[in-house]
């Protein structure tokens, strides 16, 4: 039995690395004024950063193959309208999602796309298309309508730039191609009282919204829509802050029209400004949605070789305080090389250890809802990225380190196939089932990493997920799925995605009390400062997990800490 076993400092550094797997954009056009028709053109395309693929941290050490400085050679232009549910029955709203394809980085189009998608499934139903394929009245037809300028240029139908002026309907617009709306309307600074001049690409390290500062990574050299004329009618709903301590509106709103200079989805960590465009959706989706503020917290990575001990303190404490958690358990440890017993391999059921079977039982009866953690949390015999063993390594996707402790995310696991992964499902109940437990109704893919097949595979099996997610080209646009071009993403509250599945928020990280590398820690501190910036969404979520080998007094500070920013814990169960 080990509760802090040399191999956990692998596991901390897996996790850092995937919580930092977030989709980055640099565009690096540059000049001061307004007079022009359309803002310079930016002198480079734009390339993923090393950082964040599945959501958060601030760290840059992650790279998915082949995500940076290719470009796609099929035509996303051609993409068919998806379409999506709501999160219930009760949220009604439809929203239009619009994403531009074209040019050699058009395929970034479909992922903010997706992105979006996902965020509106929180208040009803949605459709996403190309902007290209959009047809006169459509605006008309929605609760709102959500355009994402990411290539810089795209050609707009003229029937879009018609509607968005005559509807009274919400359009929420961001980024580029603003120009070619105000040069399509020449009233339009008469009409909306505003007019935009350039992108300003000094250092920009924080927006204002809302009274709180949101974190902006300052390394984002994208640049933000800045204005010639904002008329006092028009309502400057956020603001952009410059390294010197100056700012100059980041959102605005005016009539119908919501534009956001620059796409929140790019470079984004906890506590982001993504979490203001988070919040602006209610304006336009849901505007009588009534302020709440819910905590989750997820006791991590049990198994076999889990203490007892560790786990009954964890339970004892939360009932105390009565707050309902949950905590992920995979129920075979396996290591596979022996790196952990003297060169021998081993592989101990959930069953066959009945001190955490019982402990398992107690955390249950003291308020806390098991999820499925995939079945081994490792895969096969080597080592994906680390050393094979269970908590260590990722189970549905194939992860490789890098000399420099970097990763690479190469692809599926050879076996891949909905079989497959059906096997790992079944495998998992098997193991519940021998142990005496009901199998758990809700999923948590380890390290937060999987295929689309995978996806998938989980989505006809599980209703709920409880993670931060993967999502691909060609998922949304319904093409071949291009597993080398993906964004990770992380949810300020409850959605269905583009998988089908049901998925409920960690958006605040975990306790990480040492560095390592480049990989910075994590205390309690930061994870409470960043539920606090989450307050800015009126029915949102702080969510983190716990590692039970930790201090339990992390855990305490923590949990305390999250309650006095007026947070009230509930259990995923109820959600």
């Amino acid at each position: 039995m080990r509760s802090h076993r040399p191999g956990r400092l692998a596991l901390r550094r897996l996790l850092v690395a995937v919580l930092a797997l977030v989709l980055g954009v640099l565009l690096l056009p540059a000049g001061p004024a307004a007079s022009r028709s359309k803002p310079e053109e930016p002198s480079r395309p734009p390339v993923l950063r090393a950082q964040d693929l599945t959501g958060g941290s601030t760290d840059d050490s992650a790279v998915a193959t082949g995500a940076m400085g290719q470009a796609l050679t099929t035509d996303t232009a051609n993409a068919a309208a998806a379409s999506g549910a709501g999160v219930s029955t009760a949220a009604s709203a439809r929203t239009l999602v619009l994403y531009d394809t074209t040019g050699a980085w058009g395929w970034l189009g479909e992922l903010y796309g997706t992105m979006t998608a996902n965020l509106s499934s929180q208040f009803g139903s949605w459709t996403a298309k190309p902007v290209s394929a959009y047809t006169p009245g459509e605006v008309d037809q929605y609760t709102a309508t959500i355009y994402l300028g990411s290539t810089y240029d795209e050609p707009l139908p003229t029937a879009f730039l018609d509607d968005v002026v005559a509807s009274s309907r919400p359009v929420i617009w961001m980024y580029d191609n603003i120009w070619q709306l105000t040069a399509r309307h020449p009233t339009f600074q008469a009409t909306y009282g505003w007019m935009w001049s350039n992108f300003d690409f000094s250092p920009v390290d924080a927006v204002l919204y809302k009274g709180r500062e949101l974190s902006r990574d300052p390394g984002n050299q994208g640049g933000v829509m800045t204005y010639a004329t904002v008329d006092p009618s028009v309502q400057v709903l956020a603001s952009a802050r410059r390294a010197d301590g100056s700012t100059f509106p980041w959102a605005l709103r005016s009539r119908n029209l919501t534009y956001i200079g620059e796409l929140p989805y790019v470079y984004f960590n906890e506590g982001d400004r993504m979490m203001a465009f988070a919040d602006l959706l209610f304006d336009a989706l849901a505007p009588a949605r009534p302020e709440r503020h819910r905590a989750l917290v997820r006791i991590e990575d049990i198994s076999a070789d889990s203490d007892p001990a560790e786990l009954r303190a964890v339970a004892a404490y939360l009932s105390s305080r009565h707050i309902p958690f949950s905590f992920g358990v995979s129920p075979r440890y396996m290591d596979p090389l022996g790196v952990y017993n003297n060169g021998r391999a081993q592989t101990i059921r959930l069953d066959q250890r009945r001190a955490v079977v019982d402990a398992i039982r107690y955390m249950q009866a003291r308020g806390g809802v098991m999820l499925e953690h995939g079945w081994t949390h490792q895969y096969a015999k080597v080592a994906n990225p680390y050393n094979g063993v269970s908590g260590d390594d990722t189970e549905f996707y194939r992860v490789v380190e890098n000399a420099d402790h970097t990763l690479t995310w190469v692809g599926p696991v050879a076996e891949d196939s909905p079989a497959w992964n059906r096997s790992r499902i079944n495998g998992a109940a098997d193991d519940f089932r021998r142990a005496g437990l009901a199998t758990p109704t809700i999923f948590e893919y380890p390290h937060y990493t999987a295929s689309a097949t995978s996806y998938r595979e989980v989505a006809k099996v599980f209703g709920t997920r409880y993670d931060r997610t993967l999502y691909f080209r060609g998922v949304l646009s319904g093409g071949a799925v291009d597993h080398s071009r993906m964004v990770g993403q992380l949810f300020p509250y409850v959605v269905r995605d583009v998988y089908g599945t049901r998925v409920l928020p960690e958006n605040i990280g975990n306790v990480e009390p040492e560095d390592w590398f480049q990989y910075k820690a994590r205390m309690p501190e930061q994870i409470i400062r960043d539920a606090k910036r989450n307050l800015v969404v009126r029915d949102g979520f702080a969510s983190f997990y716990f590692h039970p080998f930790f201090d339990i007094d992390y855990l305490k500070q923590t949990v305390e800490g999250i309650q006095a920013a007026g947070y009230t814990f509930v259990s995923p169960a109820s959600l």
